[in-house]
């Protein structure tokens, strides 16, 4: 064979080599290839190995089996006249039985569906005021969805979910609604903090209500112990001394007593100084006047039993 006949034949080999290449498609798996024959619609290619025929045949596009998103920023106007923007995600797929439809229907599915939110966005939320916008966003949600998923079934498109995944208000708008939250919360720990100091002053009072009650108790009982030392002094004092008298177990007690009362006085290092009135008489004098006392209360309360 010289070299004239076999240039042809490399020649056409290396022709009939990019036929074949031509004519092997590898599809990828979730996707379809749109395959057209001369510029009409021939057939729907699968994942993995097919065939064309090389230049009559071509790739008219690929349909995307995966669930796909599209992210939406729509700005609105609530009732109360609030400018508000809010990003609403939306996540479609091709429906297996209308891949025809979802190709040659649409010429842009997403400019489409991103319409139809727009639309849906700005029909639901100037009926609510700002605080029901975050409230009950799930509800614009699913209005969306429901009116996406009536709209787009027809060019072979499934709504598969709606999402309200950010809602933001006028800056100015934030601040106050930021300032109310924080006006709110002060007021709360102001009650707080007063409840708080109630209960402290209710039970410092009840404290002090009963450190007095159980220090009247004490006072109390330590004057019965007095007055129960007083008389078993004054039986001693009759008993050890035959012809001593009442008032002279009387003075001597108070005498008693009021030293005592003196040696208290000079023992507490609070006092400064003290006056008190003090003559050789004056035990004669208290004693008088204990002893008229205790007469006028005895005619007092014979006084009242007479009269009953």
């Amino acid at each position: 064979m010289n070299e004239e006949e076999l240039i042809p034949m490399v020649i056409g080999g290396v022709i009939l080599i990019l036929l074949i290449i031509k004519s092997v498609i590898i599809v990828p798996e979730k996707k379809i290839y749109v395959i057209q024959r001369l510029g009409k619609f021939k057939r729907m290619a699968s994942p993995g190995f097919g065939m064309i025929i090389p230049f009559i045949d071509q790739k008219a596009g690929v349909i995307n089996m995966r669930v796909q998103q599209l992210d939406v920023d729509v700005e609105t106007k609530t009732r109360d006249d609030v400018f508000v923007h809010l990003r609403v995600s939306v996540q479609f797929q091709v429906m297996p039985n209308k891949i025809f439809d979802a190709h040659y229907a649409l010429d842009n599915h997403r400019h489409q569906i991103a319409s139809y939110i727009f639309d849906d966005v700005r029909a639901e939320v100037p009926k609510m005021e700002l605080d029901d916008v975050f409230a009950k966003k799930e509800d614009i949600a699913k209005a969306v969805r429901q009116n996406l998923a009536d709209s787009m079934d027809d060019y072979g498109y499934s709504i598969v979910k709606a999402l309200i995944t950010d809602i933001d208000p006028d800056s100015n708008v934030k601040d106050s609604m930021n300032r109310i939250n924080a006006a709110k919360r002060d007021k709360e720990a102001t009650m707080e903090n007063a409840e708080a100091n109630k209960i402290t002053v209710v039970k410092a009072a009840e404290a002090d209500a009963e450190s007095k009650r159980l220090s009247g108790e004490g006072i109390a009982q330590q004057r019965l112990e007095i007055v129960r030392g007083f008389k078993e002094s004054v039986e001693d004092f009759q008993k050890s001394l035959k012809n001593i008298t009442h008032e002279e177990v009387m003075q001597f007690v108070l005498l008693t007593q009021y030293f005592d009362t003196l040696n208290n006085i000079g023992q507490n290092g609070k006092n400064t100084s003290i006056l008190i009135p003090h003559s050789p008489s004056a035990m004669a004098d208290f004693q008088s006047q204990i002893i008229n006392g205790t007469l006028v209360g005895k005619k007092l309360e014979e006084a009242s039993g007479d009269d009953d």
